[in-house]
């Protein structure tokens, strides 16, 4: 037996703790530029979400993005951030 537990993350979605590595993490650069962290290491503050464009959906619908990356997110980064999503899984 390992012993050795896995980092858990809520995702601003559906609010489920899953494993880190089974969510994206959506970044806010010092830059102010929003991407999607695959690497789970980029600079900035982070919010996880689903790999699931329906819970990313709702993280932004119920303004779950906004709370957590603590900021107002323009349309046209939300649409963007979407399409990177689909194409990530």
């Amino acid at each position: 037996m390992n012993g050795k537990q896995k980092p858990m993350r809520r995702c601003v979605g559906c609010g489920e703790m899953k494993e880190k590595a089974s969510l994206l993490r959506v970044v806010k650069t010092p830059e102010d530029v929003f991407i999607v962290d695959k690497t789970n290491r980029a600079n900035g503050r982070g919010a996880y979400v689903c790999k699931d464009v329906n819970c990313f959906k709702l993280a932004s619908k119920n303004k779950g993005l906004e709370r957590s990356l603590k900021c107002k997110i323009p349309e046209d980064i939300i649409s963007q951030l979407e399409q990177e999503i689909e194409n990530a899984r």
